[in-house]
């Protein structure tokens, strides 16, 4: 994974998006809280040696999250009010 670009605009993340963040490949889910102090919601892809979601805020997702090209809409995700359902092919 040599071709990882650095996040430069937190207005760039999306869900379409693979995220390399200290080797461990995510997804951006969604951003929350205020203006001043928004967090932004990561979940890890499947088979990852982490299992549970991160919660940066804009200083960290600038300094620690990169995005990978290669895998650039290969997984989609659909969102209801009772579950998320998740799809890698």
């Amino acid at each position: 994974m040599s071709d990882l670009q650095l996040v430069h605009c937190v207005t760039l993340l999306t869900q379409s998006k693979t995220y390399s963040i200290d080797g461990v490949l995510y997804r951006y889910l969604y951003s929350s809280g205020s203006i001043k102090h928004t967090q932004y919601l990561f979940r890890p892809l499947p088979a990852q040696r982490r299992k549970a979601d991160l919660q940066l805020n804009r200083d960290k997702v600038l300094r620690k999250v990169y995005e990978v090209p290669s895998l650039y809409n290969q997984h989609f995700c659909t969102m209801t009010d009772t579950a998320i359902q998740q799809s890698l092919f």
